[in-house]
């Protein structure tokens, strides 16, 4: 299944999506125009086995690795979810809660990865973990929209209409089972699932906090009973 839009247009142009976008694409090119990928990837990727916690200069891998790509259809796929569903997400949280919203699901994805594998030494790359916080947030706070989808199926190609909660609680499945699936196949290399997992439990965690606070300001706004003397 391929996004290819969703049912709900911003009022406003998005900005910092647009922005990340341009910013993804632009390093892609640095990418392709390095003398050594290897030594690039090496010196700018997040390597589990490198980092330590209590050493601030190994986080810094942890955002420049989000901006990497490891070849066309990677950067491709990333930027086509973060065009669908990103500026929903900015729309909802504003320019400033939304970048950091991007950075915290990076670090969230890369500290999951981490966790289960420390001593890895795999180059991690990709806006994925961000990706997936974004999708996790979506869940939560826009579940009754729906989501353009390409399906293929018995050999043809389809476009259909799906319930965002159906699209994504699909995707965050497949997610879970592929990083509990690598696990017993001791996977080498490949998709780093369990920083899809950390970045979307990041995002869902923040879109329950958002849908929490903006209950609580809906009634704060509720008038106080009147007093008649």
């Amino acid at each position: 299944m391929i996004p290819i839009g969703d049912s709900h247009k911003t009022g406003k142009l998005p900005v910092v999506t647009i922005l990340i976008l341009f910013i993804n694409i632009a390093v892609f090119f640095v990418e392709l125009t390095a003398p050594d990928i290897e030594a690039f990837f090496l010196q700018y990727a997040f390597i589990p086995a490198n980092f330590i916690p209590t050493q601030l200069s190994t986080w810094a891998p942890i955002i420049s690795a989000a901006f990497l790509h490891g070849g066309i259809s990677h950067i491709l796929f990333n930027m086509l979810f973060l065009w669908v569903f990103g500026d929903n997400v900015e729309e909802s949280l504003g320019t400033i809660r939304f970048i950091l919203f991007y950075l915290g699901a990076s670090i969230a994805a890369a500290l999951l990865q981490y966790i289960i594998e420390p001593s890895s030494a795999i180059p991690m790359i990709g806006a994925s973990g961000a990706i997936a916080g974004i999708l996790g947030y979506y869940l939560v706070v826009f579940p009754r929209h729906t989501i353009q989808t390409l399906l293929f199926f018995a050999g043809g190609i389809f476009v259909r209409d799906l319930p965002a909660q159906i699209f994504l609680a699909y995707w965050a499945i497949t997610q879970f089972f592929s990083g509990f699936g690598s696990l017993v196949t001791a996977q080498d290399g490949g998709t780093a699932w369990f920083a899809h997992i950390g970045g979307l439990l990041f995002g869902v965690i923040i879109g329950l906090l958002m849908k929490q606070w903006q209950t609580s300001r809906n009634y704060s706004y509720v008038s106080p009973p009147l007093s008649y003397q």
